[in-house]
């Protein structure tokens, strides 16, 4: 379906789906990663129902891919970098990754990516380029360089994950498609550091 509301109650879903495994270890630090992911996602959540519902007011439409206001463009963008943990709205990733374990780590790095990137490549064409440009060159630098002064390993793949995404982001406005690949081969590399990791 291209309608938002259904686009809107997917992503509510999926946030909903994650927290009992992010707080299912009853640990102080998961229980804070569960109600920072939350809360960060409730706010993702809302941006995007404020653009579509934005949207539909001045233009009457309700299709994912009419996107054309330019408030509602650039709060979609907003609450999309959000989701995905695009600097400047990266700071919530690293700490949720860190107060999960390793199995819930890895959904979160990959399969929880999955709806926001779809959603991405949806709307890729009503966006606002210049802030993608910016956010993901600015994502890719603070993802490497920041990845370099982390001595724990989620961290590091949080780090990394901001990275790619930043080099996804770039990539889709030229070409959507390649983003795709790319968040393919990511989500391969992920899992198999995280499943190396919970084996050893």
């Amino acid at each position: 379906s291209n309608h938002w509301t259904m686009a809107w109650t997917g992503l509510e879903i999926n946030t909903l789906a994650i927290l009992p495994l992010i707080s299912k270890p009853h640990h102080p630090r998961a229980i804070e990663a569960a109600t920072k992911y939350f809360l960060v996602q409730a706010a993702a959540s809302t941006l995007l129902l404020f653009s579509s519902t934005t949207n539909a007011l001045f233009t009457g439409q309700w299709d994912i891919t009419q996107l054309t206001h330019p408030i509602s463009c650039l709060l979609l963008t907003a609450a999309i970098s959000i989701k995905l943990g695009l600097v400047p709205f990266h700071f919530w990733f690293p700490e949720v990754l860190q107060g999960s374990s390793l199995t819930t780590g890895l959904l979160l790095a990959t399969a929880m990516k999955f709806p926001p990137i779809t959603l991405f490549l949806l709307t890729s064409p009503s966006l606002n380029h210049t802030l993608l440009t910016i956010m993901a060159i600015f994502s890719a630098a603070l993802g490497g360089w920041a990845g370099l002064n982390q001595t724990q390993i989620r961290k590091i793949m949080a780090f990394s994950s901001i990275s790619h995404l930043g080099w996804m982001t770039i990539i889709i406005i030229y070409n959507p498609k390649l983003t795709l690949i790319t968040f393919y081969l990511y989500c391969m590399m992920t899992t198999a550091i995280f499943l190396t990791l919970k084996t050893t």
